[in-house]
């Protein structure tokens, strides 16, 4: 499965992962809990896809890295649905329990999360051919790159402050690594060879 095929089919398959968890405890704080839960985990896996396909074929040029890179657009794009749809949860909670909202949460991860979001919605903006054409090969990169990496470190310090609290963020931590791990690897990598080039 492919292109838009694939995130129509992302899309549904969240759509309904976020009604079962949610209608599981009648939308209640629980139900709410799991439902975040749940989309931050689909968000981090559909984000470490997008932004590791590149590297990932570069390191290991197969027919599953070639997909991953084929499909990079789209998965990037079911990320930002996970996440917003991660958020409209999150917002829900916050009207629903106030108070409990602030208890796990704090202006400066209110920030820090607002300014990935905006990162967010800019790099979906921006992945289609007209957009990104309007916006010039040099500032997508930009942005992208910059972006990319932001979220990552939200996600970083999201993950990072909850592990001591909670082994179900351990999972997540660990792919956390892993995403710059590979990009990291890669960028080496590439290096090492500009240099063997120009010498």
């Amino acid at each position: 499965m492919n292109g838009w095929r694939l995130l129509g089919s992302l899309t549904v398959l969240l759509g309904v992962l976020v009604v079962i968890l949610g209608s599981s405890h009648g939308w209640d704080v629980e139900g709410l809990r799991l439902a975040i839960r749940a989309t931050a985990r689909t968000s981090l896996l559909l984000f470490a896809l997008a932004f590791t396909a590149g590297p990932l074929l570069q390191l290991a040029p197969n027919e599953g890295t070639r997909w991953l890179r084929r499909n990079r657009r789209y998965l990037g794009l079911a990320f930002a649905i996970s996440h917003f749809v991660h958020l409209g949860v999150i917002v829900v909670l916050a009207l629903t329990d106030r108070a409990l909202f602030w208890t796990l949460t704090n202006l400066n991860t209110v920030v820090l999360a607002g300014a990935a979001y905006l990162f967010i919605a800019a790099m979906a903006v921006t992945s289609f051919d007209r957009t990104a054409a309007w916006l010039g090969p040099r500032r997508w990169r930009l942005l992208h790159l910059v972006g990319g990496w932001y979220i990552w470190v939200s996600f970083a310090v999201a993950v990072g402050k909850r592990v001591p609290l909670d082994a179900f963020y351990w999972p997540m931590a660990v792919v956390v690594v892993a995403i710059a791990a590979v990009r990291l690897v890669a960028m080496r990598r590439r290096s090492r060879r500009q240099v063997q080039v120009a010498g």
